[in-house]
């Protein structure tokens, strides 16, 4: 009898908790249904471009892309093609199968699942319990994360990018390097965001010689790219102007170093270009080092640590949403916090000035159309890994 005992406390923990963030997800998703204009936000986009691949159209085609938009009554619109690269709208098609606004409630709780997901698996690299027990607390606490409430409101694909690092976490663990390379070069689907995250993992790579990695990074681009292909072969030409016109319209916004050095230049391009360029080399260069020389150390949930936040500060155009990604050293820092302490207090008092600050980053995002301070999220990232890592 007393064996059953922690069984059954067992059970009924897991069903509260399956039940809580049920509820909690669908009451989410209900919400941003009821009060976001879905058909004007980004979700709209990508869930047009796997509507169009159903019919046998490409988001490509300007005509098309236009007249799709004018067919669901969506007004704004700022991109003449799809502004994403065409591999991606292939990923798009169940999406596209459901009507625009049961869609948009689904990838919300998809959304939700993947990053519950993440926590949990991530917390299973503790034995102890306290870690474990953190993941109820974590998610909710995640769910009013500044980048994690945004993405859920305009339905972006960060969660794509989410499940492809924690893949490939997995994998190096498990000394599937190939498929961990091939997992990550599905992050190029937002290239600014995998352009950066693969050269400062390729470095890592290249340290501990994982040439299998380098291999499966490298099959996975070519993979995207005949994707593309199969719809439009001058998908790549095409993508090319969409992303230079889209980052005409945001120099100067993003909370990155080319930003803050447009600004600091006066917005004088040749300036940005300059100083940018030299502060984006130094942050990759001084991450790469770092990575280099702590090789052998470092394990691959900890060398994502620093990857991600490095990567989102030097690339050209990301969205405080992207920040998604931080979910990753988030659940490290937090899980490390009561191993140190052995107390869930510290943990907490993080998570809450984390979320506190990365809302009022959103509330200057939107009065200001300028998501500079997001900055603070990445430091805070930064830092509290190098401390914890090291000290």
């Amino acid at each position: 009898m007393n064996n059953s005992r922690p069984l059954i406390l067992k059970t009924v923990l897991v069903t509260v908790t399956v039940v809580v963030l049920g509820a909690l997800f669908y009451f989410r998703a209900m919400q941003n249904y009821a009060h976001q204009d879905y058909t004007n936000s980004n979700f709209f986009f990508f869930w047009l471009s796997g509507h169009m691949i159903r019919l046998g159209q490409n988001p490509y085609d300007q005509n098309q892309w236009l007249a799709g938009h004018a067919a669901f009554g969506a007004t704004w619109i700022p991109n003449k093609i799809f502004p994403y690269p065409l591999p991606l709208a292939f990923l798009m098609v169940p999406l596209g199968l459901l009507p625009l606004g049961q869609s948009y409630i689904v990838w919300q709780i998809i959304s939700q699942i993947i990053i519950a997901i993440t926590v949990y698996v991530l917390l299973q690299h503790w034995q102890e319990q306290p870690q474990r027990i953190l993941f109820l607390p974590l998610t909710i606490f995640l769910l009013f994360f500044g980048p994690v409430f945004l993405t859920l409101q305009v339905g972006s694909i960060g969660p794509l990018a989410l499940g492809a690092v924690l893949l490939s976490i997995l994998f190096l663990e498990k000394d599937q390097s190939f498929l961990a390379g091939f997992a990550l070069a599905l992050t190029t689907l937002k290239p600014p965001q995998g352009v950066t995250i693969l050269a400062l993992a390729g470095i890592w790579f290249l340290a501990r010689r994982e040439w299998k990695a380098i291999l499966g990074i490298g099959l996975g681009g070519i993979f995207l790219l005949l994707l593309g292909i199969i719809r439009d072969p001058l998908w790549l030409v095409k993508f090319h102007g969409a992303s230079e016109a889209v980052l005409d319209r945001t120099l100067g916004i993003h909370s990155n170093i080319y930003s803050f050095t447009y600004l600091a230049c006066s917005q004088n391009l040749s300036c940005m270009w300059i100083f940018g360029t030299i502060g984006t080399i130094l942050a990759l260069g001084l991450g790469g080092i770092y990575l280099w020389h702590n090789r052998e150390r470092l394990t691959p949930w900890e060398a994502f640590n620093i990857i991600l936040p490095l990567g989102f500060v030097s690339t050209i155009y990301l969205w405080s949403y992207d920040q998604l990604l931080y979910v990753i050293p988030i659940t490290w820092i937090a899980a490390k916090l009561i191993e140190r302490t052995k107390s869930y207090i510290p943990a907490f008092i993080f998570l809450i000035v984390l979320d506190l600050f990365s809302f009022i980053a959103l509330v200057v995002q939107a009065n200001t159309h300028k998501d500079l301070l997001s900055i603070v999220i990445t430091i805070l990232m930064l830092g509290m890994y190098l401390l914890l890592m090291h000290y």
